[in-house]
C-alpha cells in the first residue's frame, strides 16, 4: 500500500505498565504509520506460527497486533482499557474464555478426535455476536470449529485483542490491593454500599459509566466475579491448530448441505426454481409467516405489562405518534423478547409448527458449518397473513408459484464461497441470489443501508462490476431511521480487526465506502457457475448481465472513521431492525414480483430467458459474465 495519511502519535509504554505485553518494551515514541503491509505481515505471522504441531503462545503475536494500528483497537498501546475493543471481543467469544488458557482450532469432530479431544462430550458454548461452534472442557480449554480461513483471521486477532485488554485490567486491578478485596467482599446488589463499591472499582479501572453499564448488560450479575478472574492472573492464551486443509473445509460444507438437500428431496422441491438468500433466519420468516402479527393482542399485552420498561415506553411513544417507527417491526421485536420469558414458551413451541403449516422449514446447524437455514415453499404461504409491506400486485395468485427460497444465516468470509458453490453444484434452477449482511461504512452512519455495484474481493483480488437488482427506492420506502446509499463500491476484507486507518484511506481514495466480508467470496462462487474454470485472481469481471437475479444489500453496523465506534461501543438492537427489515422487505418483494410476473419481475424473467437463449447457441463459453 502507498504511504499512510495516518499521523497518529503513539504514546510511550513502559515495561510492566498496563498495556505492556512484551518482555522488552519497544521504543514507541515517535510517529507510527501502519498500512496494508503491516496487516499482511500480521496474517503471515500467525499463519506460520499455527503450522506448528504444538501450542503457540499468543504473547508472540502482541507486537504484530500493535503494529497494525487496528481501527477496531485504536487504544491497544495505551495503558488504559480500550473498552470498545474489549466489549467487541467478549461479545464474539464465549464467556467460558474467561476460564480458559488454551484454545484449539479444528474442522470437524473427527479431526478433534484424531488428536484425542472428544469435544462432542464437552459443554457446548456460544458467543452472543458471532455464530461458531464452541465447546468447553469445563477446565481450561476451548475448542472452536473453523469453516474457512476467515475463521482463523477472525479468531486469532480477537483473542490477541482480548489478551491485551485483559492484562491492562489485571494491572489496574492489582495496582491497589484494596480493589481485589472490594470485589471479594461479594456485596449483594441490594446492599446500600454496592453502588459505592462499584463506583470506586469503576473509577480505578478507568471505565466510563456508559461502558460499565454495557458490561452489566453483557455479564449481568457476574461482573464482579469475572473481574476477579481477570485480576487473579495475567493472560497468555495458547493456540493450537489441529490439522486444517482445503479438503477439510469442503467436507465440512458438504456435511452442512446434506440435511438441507435431504429436506429438499423429501419435499420434492429440489427441481423447483430456487431463490438463494443470505441474511438471517428471523426477518424473512416473520414477514412471510404472520406468526407475530396473528398475536398482535398477546404481544401488545406483554409490551405494556411493564416487565420491560423499554417496550412499554416505546409502545406509548409509537401509539402517541411521538417517535417514528413501524408497528410491525415493533411486534417482531416484542415477539423476540416474549419467547425469552416463561409466559412466551407456548408461543415459542407453536411458532415452528405454524411456520411448517405455511411452507417454512427450519434446519438447525447440527453438522459441518454453524449456519442455520430455512426452506420456504412460496405456494404454501397464505397471502392474507403476509406482512402488508411485502404484498405485491397479484399476491392472490401465490398458490400457483413453483418458487422455493433457501435462506441461510450469512456466513463469515470465505465460508460464503464454499456455501454458495455447494448450492450451485446441487441445484440447477437458481433464479436469484440475494445477499444481505452487515458492513462498515466510511461515508455513512450506523443504521444506513448501502447497495454496491462494484465489489473488490481481497481474497482473490478480483473486482466485480454488478448490475445490482436493488436501488435506493426499493429500501427507502420502508426505512425510518437511516439513509439509503446506492451505487456504492464495496471491499470484502479478510477480517474485522485486520484494518487500519491508512488501509481504509487507501480504499476510500478509490471511492470504496462499504467494508464487509462476504460479497466478494459469494461472487467468486457466482463466477464458477458461469465459467469452466475456477475463479481467477486480480481480474476485472463484468457481471452486468447474468442468467439470474443478483442483489447485494448491506446495513451499516460500524463507522471505522469514528474511533472506537462499532458494535462494541453500542448495539443496533431495536433500531437496527429498521434497516434489517427494510432490506429484507426489498428482497421478499423482488422474489414475489419475479414469481408473480410483476413489472420488474417480468423484466428479469424476460432478460434471463433471452440470455439463456443466446447461451444455448454458444457452447464454447458462457456469455453471462464477460471479462
Amino acid at each position: 500500500m502507498a504511504g499512510s495519511t495516518n499521523n497518529w502519535r503513539a504514546p510511550e509504554r513502559m515495561s510492566g505498565a498496563p498495556g505492556s505485553d512484551t518482555d522488552d518494551a519497544d521504543d514507541l515514541d515517535g510517529h507510527h504509520e501502519a498500512g496494508k503491509r503491516e496487516v499482511e505481515m500480521y496474517i503471515r505471522t500467525y499463519q506460520t506460527l499455527l503450522r506448528s504441531s504444538g501450542e503457540v503462545g499468543l504473547k508472540a503475536l502482541v507486537q504484530a497486533h500493535y503494529n497494525i494500528d487496528s481501527v477496531l483497537h485504536p487504544e491497544a498501546r495505551h495503558g488504559t482499557p480500550d473498552m470498545s475493543a474489549f466489549i467487541y471481543t467478549i461479545l464474539r467469544l464465549p464467556t467460558a474464555v474467561l476460564l480458559s488458557s488454551r484454545v484449539l482450532l479444528g474442522q470437524s469432530e473427527e479431526v478433534f478426535g484424531q488428536f484425542g479431544f472428544q469435544v462432542e462430550h464437552w459443554q457446548a458454548v456460544t458467543a452472543s455476536a458471532r455464530r461458531r461452534k464452541w465447546f468447553f472442557d469445563g477446565k481450561n480449554t476451548l475448542a472452536a470449529f473453523i469453516a474457512s480461513v476467515s475463521d482463523t483471521d477472525d479468531i486469532v486477532p480477537t483473542l490477541v485483542a482480548l489478551q491485551i485488554e485483559w492484562n491492562k485490567f489485571h494491572w489496574l486491578l492489582n495496582a491497589d490491593s484494596t480493589t481485589m478485596q472490594l470485589l471479594e467482599s461479594r456485596v449483594e446488589r441490594t446492599s446500600p454500599v454496592y453502588a459505592e463499591i462499584t463506583k470506586v472499582v469503576r473509577e480505578r479501572l478507568k471505565v466510563s459509566v456508559d461502558d460499565w453499564r454495557r458490561l452489566e448488560v453483557i455479564w449481568g450479575d457476574s461482573v464482579w466475579q469475572n473481574l476477579l478472574a481477570i485480576g487473579k492472573e495475567r493472560k497468555n492464551f495458547t493456540l493450537r491448530m489441529l490439522g486444517g486443509s482445503h479438503v477439510g473445509f469442503v467436507r465440512a460444507t458438504r456435511k452442512w448441505w446434506t440435511p438441507l438437500n435431504k429436506l429438499l428431496d423429501d419435499m420434492r422441491l429440489g427441481r423447483r426454481p430456487v431463490y438463494f438468500v443470505s441474511s438471517n433466519t428471523h426477518s424473512l420468516s416473520n414477514l412471510l409467516s404472520g406468526t407475530a402479527l396473528r398475536r398482535e393482542d398477546e404481544l401488545t399485552r406483554f409490551a405494556t405489562a411493564g416487565a420491560d420498561s423499554f417496550l412499554a415506553d416505546e409502545y406509548r411513544k409509537l401509539k402517541d405518534g411521538k417517535v417514528p417507527g413501524n408497528w410491525q417491526n415493533f411486534l417482531y421485536y416484542a415477539a423476540r423478547e416474549y419467547v425469552r420469558t416463561s409466559a412466551g414458551q407456548g408461543f415459542a413451541r407453536s411458532k415452528p409448527v405454524e411456520e411448517q403449516e405455511r411452507g417454512i422449514w427450519y434446519i438447525g446447524a447440527r453438522y459441518g458449518l454453524e449456519l442455520d437455514a430455512q426452506v420456504i415453499d412460496l405456494s404454501k404461504l397464505r397471502p392474507d397473513e403476509l406482512d402488508p409491506r411485502v404484498k405485491v400486485p397479484g399476491i392472490e395468485r401465490l398458490a400457483e408459484s413453483k418458487g422455493v427460497i433457501i435462506n441461510i444465516d450469512y456466513p463469515l468470509g470465505m465460508a460464503a464461497y464454499r456455501v454458495l458453490r455447494e448450492v450451485l453444484e446441487n441445484l440447477t434452477q437458481v433464479k436469484g441470489i440475494y445477499i444481505l449482511g452487515k458492513a462498515a461504512t466510511l461515508n455513512g452512519s450506523i443504521g444506513d443501508v448501502m447497495m454496491s455495484n462494484v465489489v473488490l474481493d481481497e481474497h482473490s483480488q478480483n473486482t466485480y462490476w454488478l448490475d445490482n437488482c436493488f436501488n435506493a427506492g426499493d429500501v427507502s420506502r420502508n426505512l425510518v431511521f437511516g439513509a439509503v446509499l446506492d451505487n456504492q463500491k464495496a471491499v470484502s476484507t479478510k477480517g474485522t480487526f485486520l484494518q487500519n486507518r491508512a488501509y481504509l484511506d487507501f480504499y476510500y481514495r478509490a471511492n470504496y465506502s462499504v467494508v464487509e466480508m462476504e460479497a466478494g467470496p459469494y461472487l467468486d462462487a457466482v463466477y464458477e457457475s458461469l465459467y469452466m474454470t475456477r475463479y481467477p485472481t486480480g481480474e476485472n469481471i463484468n457481471f452486468a448481465k447474468l442468467p439470474f437475479d443478483l442483489g447485494v444489500i448491506h446495513y451499516a453496523s460500524d463507522t471505522p472513521y469514528t474511533r472506537g465506534k462499532n458494535l462494541g461501543a453500542g448495539s443496533l438492537s431495536y433500531y437496527g431492525m429498521d434497516s434489517t427489515y427494510a432490506a429484507t422487505i426489498a428482497i421478499a418483494r423482488r422474489i414475489l414480483e419475479h414469481e408473480l410476473g410483476g413489472a420488474r419481475g417480468g423484466e428479469a424473467v424476460a432478460r434471463a430467458e433471452a440470455l439463456r437463449m443466446r447461451r444455448s447457441g454458444d457452447a464454447k463459453q458462457p456469455t453471462g459474465a464477460a471479462r
